[in-house]
């Protein structure tokens, strides 16, 4: 898929981002330090602790860090009775550190981390004082129940698991689907009206709504009621802003829109899953090029950060060497220009052509009732097909090593009863996919591939 007007698209996103929108640190780009990451920056030099980039919400006046901390992958441990749990003590180790570092906005959620990241994330929170983070969560109900005491029940919970008494940050989670959805799960039952008597209450500083889905609905749901949203939060990156792939809506629409009713951005999936974050060899070459020390990340992540009206850019940061990375990206953050747009325009282009599974990983189609792990099977596929290992003929160079690679990863990262291999197009998983991702088709197609490279069949 070719795509044009690449020029007009890139004119337009300087518009919209505002020159000075954000701190210039010229001195500070492609200069990231060498050496081992630890905990404590050591060899890896220091992160400064008073440099993050800020942006205000106009609603509130909260001076939010323009990069939050995305609790939906906090990193788990096995315990001793060869359980999986979270593992508090790293959580706790992240969350200081992020604090220390100007980090003040923790976005979760009751479904995130099998039902466990509200009560780590409380856990870690309620350690600092209340006024030095904001903190968001979100009504998710997408299943049921839609009872208005099942819903207030949510909401209570939320609060209990976080330890605090009010909510910075609230929104009705994954909005999109259709109006009817809309309706049953928030309007029907009175629990819109509940959440605004709420922040009248002050139990809810900021009432927003994250969006997945068509742009019907996305229209819908800003003009309600005319209510004005404190917030919003949409999938934003270079891939997806004027020529999304799949079922994704052009963020440029939605972001425009967004700012036409004064209402702040809240940004996920700039990643895009982490698909920008391991782009092809021929897109790093470009971008090495231009700065040969910055990684793929540090683009997406500056891309994402550099519209004036992005309250904030959620990463989830399970590891301490992601979080100083990305540290080093927005403390502070310098804001994309004309050069850089067009080098993306051409990373874009390639992405475009090569052969990802549009899947970002959110989970929102797991469990599977026959026990795939459907994200990680994607997500090791598409890590190759970013590494350039996904073989087109056996004829290719490299096929034995590529073979290997791609054999070897899978039974590493997916246990051989969860692989695309057991799918049975039960279909089950087909309306829980914010993306519109076909997945039996493409679990057919990655077992396919699978099969092909196990019996050394010719392509």
């Amino acid at each position: 898929m070719k795509k044009t007007n690449k020029d007009i698209t890139r004119r337009d996103f300087l518009k919209v981002a505002g020159a000075g929108a954000v701190v210039s640190v010229a001195a500070l780009a492609g200069c990231r330090p060498a050496g081992t990451i630890s905990a404590q920056g050591g060899e890896a030099g220091d992160i400064p602790t008073d440099q993050m980039t800020y942006r205000t919400n106009p609603h509130s006046g909260d001076r939010v860090s323009l990069l939050g901390y995305g609790c939906m992958r906090w990193p788990l441990r096995r315990n001793e009775a060869g359980e999986q749990e979270i593992d508090q003590e790293t959580v706790n180790d992240l969350v200081d550190y992020a604090l220390a570092h100007g980090v003040n906005y923790f976005d979760t959620a009751p479904v995130y981390v099998r039902g466990w990241s509200e009560a780590a994330t409380g856990n870690a929170l309620s350690r600092h004082p209340r006024d030095s983070y904001f903190v968001a969560t979100k009504a998710s109900n997408p299943r049921g129940p839609f009872d208005l005491e099942g819903c207030k029940a949510m909401y209570r919970q939320s609060m209990d698991f976080l330890k605090v008494d009010y909510l910075d940050y609230y929104l009705l989670h994954n909005v999109g689907s259709s109006i009817e959805s809309f309706h049953e799960r928030f309007v029907e039952n009175g629990f819109l009206d509940f959440l605004i008597a709420e922040k009248a209450a002050g139990r809810i500083r900021n009432l927003g709504w994250s969006f997945h889905g068509n742009p019907e609905v996305f229209d819908y749901v800003l003009a309600f009621r005319d209510i004005q949203w404190d917030f919003c939060q949409i999938q934003l990156n270079y891939q997806d802003w004027q020529y999304p792939i799949g079922a994704s809506v052009a963020a440029k629409y939605l972001y425009d829109e967004l700012v036409k009713k004064n209402v702040p951005v809240v940004i996920m999936e700039p990643l895009l899953g982490g698909r920008l974050a391991r782009v092809p060899a021929g897109a790093q070459a470009l971008m090495r090029g231009l700065h040969p020390q910055d990684t793929p990340a540090k683009w997406a992540f500056r891309y994402a950060g550099t519209p004036e009206s992005v309250l904030t850019v959620l990463s989830g940061m399970v590891y301490m060497e992601h979080l100083q990375e990305n540290l080093r990206t927005f403390a502070p953050m310098e804001p994309m220009n004309e050069a850089e747009y067009a080098i993306l325009d051409d990373v874009s282009d390639i992405l475009a052509n090569a052969d990802y599974i549009q899947c970002t990983t959110c989970e929102y189609c797991m469990p599977c009732p026959y026990g795939l792990d459907i994200p990680q099977v994607f997500a090791h596929y598409n890590k190759c097909v970013g590494e350039g290992q996904v073989l087109h003929s056996s004829g290719d160079e490299g096929y034995r090593a590529a073979r290997r690679a791609f054999l070897v990863g899978y039974d590493r990262s997916v246990p051989k009863l969860r692989q695309a291999n057991r799918c049975i197009q039960c279909e089950q998983c087909l309306p829980k996919c914010p993306q519109g991702i076909k997945i039996p088709t493409e679990m057919e197609r990655v077992d396919a591939y699978a099969e092909k490279l196990r019996q050394k069949l010719q392509f």
